[in-house]
């Protein structure tokens, strides 16, 4: 027998859908404040268009999507999710900057 819907837990978080009792908001904040992202330039195999690769965000993929998402139509540009990081196109570092800054997350720029 397979269960569709379960109420054995209760509550959920509204923030990131666990269990009250397990609820990893707090942690997740704490991680966030202390993570330093990184922005890198890449021209290389690209045949030469820019892209920015975005790495160090303490998140799973569906976080990262969720983030690449809002980065890409603040910018207006296309992106990816590459494994634990983040493919934005062109050269957009410093609104790139801008926008994780005010998300919270301490951000240096690397690479040329």
């Amino acid at each position: 027998m397979v269960r569709v819907y379960s109420t054995e837990h209760g509550e959920h978080c509204k923030e990131c859908s666990h269990p009250s009792t397990r609820c990893i908001c707090a942690n997740l904040k704490n991680i966030e404040q202390e993570a330093n992202v990184y922005l890198e330039r890449q021209i290389k195999g690209r045949r030469g268009k820019p892209v920015v690769i975005i790495s160090g965000l303490p998140h799973d993929r569906p976080g990262l999507k969720k983030i690449a998402r809002k980065l890409k139509s603040k910018c207006g540009v296309g992106g990816a999710v590459d494994r634990n990081t983040i493919i934005i196109q062109g050269d957009k570092r410093d609104l790139l900057k801008q926008q994780l800054e005010s998300m919270g997350y301490k951000v240096k720029i690397s690479g040329g």
